[in-house]
């Protein structure tokens, strides 16, 4: 497995660069060297490594949650509530049923089928959003209005939301049905994963200004990844029981922690961005090894279409959660391109209702894959082209190019 991860990294950086100098995003890159040592390539990777790759990916959005709430400001949050509340479904919920109404259509499934094909695909990428989000946060680009903070909790938030419906619309494909209960899970797993994050980051504080103040920066980035790695344990560990969102206790654990005395929040997320460089690497290459080029093929020209009309009904909704914000033409048109990527959330969950043994298992997975080699470029390209034409640099917030994460999605290097 040592040399499966050599290839991964060696891969990943060099046709990650090589994307770069053709002005392509660097995931780019990252992605297609997961393709190419994977299964449908030249299947160079141990088999370890891919049964392990869920867990892995997870590890590194763990880094990159963590990396957002030491980069967001509660505050900020307050001034964008409605706003960050609405990206949070309703531009999912717009995808969704586009993908419901239009599905049977062109390729005769049911609705419910339709609707669990919608599921899968109606989630945004955090691992291709946050990171820009928090580099724009740091360089202090459309911060005064708080569109990087906005998009950074809602695509959060729509994580979450999408990935309820999808438990709901799975068990309905599967003739189990679905009840009251799951949906109500929404705003219960909303509320459970903040209040463990805040109780678990008021804890961890105290500790870190007592017993850990000599502790150095390493020696606490590692207690801070632990303590995130067991929120996400516990919310396995509650699963039917209570519904509690992991990745919001995570970030809201990272927002108490940014109010660490003597700087050391700032110290933290620094540390949080150096172990990114290396964990954006693992996430988007192990991407790309799950990507199979043949359920792409099966789907056909009539998926790509169906895509992309439904992205654009998801346009519509993200327009509408934006209205009466006092947000410019271009800004809102910023938070469209925002709202594009699909990858992680498609990799993890694609190829579920194929495992199941469902009718639609083959031609959900397809439209998953077609779905992640379509959105994530152009969203990840789109992002890094549009923010400095669509958003305003804050006079008060000097740019800061000296931190890890910034070095590493700074415009020079042209950003993954």
């Amino acid at each position: 497995m040592l040399t499966a991860l050599a290839l991964v990294f060696l891969a990943g950086l060099l046709l990650g660069e090589a994307a770069r100098r053709m002005g392509l995003p660097r995931i780019v890159g990252m992605l297609a060297a997961g393709i190419l040592l994977g299964p449908c390539g030249l299947d160079l990777l141990d088999a370890a490594l891919l049964t392990l790759s869920p867990d892995l990916r997870r590890m590194a959005l763990v880094i990159i949650l963590l990396k957002a709430g030491l980069a967001l400001d509660p505050r900020d949050l307050r001034a964008v509530g409605r706003p960050a509340l609405c990206m949070a479904f309703l531009p999912a919920l717009c995808e969704l049923l586009a993908y419901t109404v239009l599905a049977p259509l062109f390729f005769g499934v049911t609705h419910t089928e339709a609707a669990l094909m919608g599921s899968v695909l109606a989630a945004v990428s955090p691992a291709v959003v946050v990171p820009r989000m928090i580099a724009l946060i740091e360089e202090g680009r459309g911060t005064a209005r708080g569109i990087p903070q906005m998009i950074l909790a809602g695509a959060s938030l729509d994580d979450v939301f999408v990935l309820v419906l999808f438990s709901t619309f799975t068990g309905l494909a599967a003739g189990t049905g679905a009840s009251a209960a799951a949906l109500l899970s929404v705003p219960v797993s909303i509320v459970c994963g903040i209040a463990a994050g805040l109780l678990g980051g008021l804890l961890l504080r105290r500790f870190l200004t007592t017993c850990g103040r000599d502790a150095g920066d390493p020696v606490r980035a590692i207690l801070l990844l632990s303590c995130a790695f067991l929120l996400l344990a516990l919310e396995q560990m509650l699963a039917g029981r209570l519904p509690l969102s992991g990745m919001l206790a995570v970030i809201a654990m990272a927002c108490v922690l940014r109010q660490l005395p003597g700087h050391g929040g700032r110290r933290l997320a620094d540390s949080m961005g150096a172990l990114w460089t290396g964990a954006e690497v693992l996430l988007f290459v192990l991407v790309g090894a799950a990507v199979d080029l043949r359920y792409t093929l099966y789907a056909g020209p009539r998926a790509l279409v169906l895509l992309l009309l439904a992205l654009v009904v998801r346009a519509g909704g993200v327009l509408l959660s934006t209205a009466g914000a006092g947000l410019t033409r271009r800004e809102r048109v910023f938070c469209v391109i925002a709202y594009l990527p699909k990858a992680t959330v498609q990799a993890a969950i694609g190829a579920v209702p194929l495992a199941m043994g469902l009718p639609c298992g083959s031609l959900v997975l397809s439209v998953a894959v077609l779905g992640i080699l379509v959105t994530a470029p152009i969203g990840a390209w789109g992002i890094d082209r549009a923010a400095p034409r669509c958003l305003a640099a804050d006079p008060k917030t000097p740019p800061r190019d000296c931190s890890p994460a910034r070095s590493a999605l700074s415009s020079k290097e042209n950003p993954s």
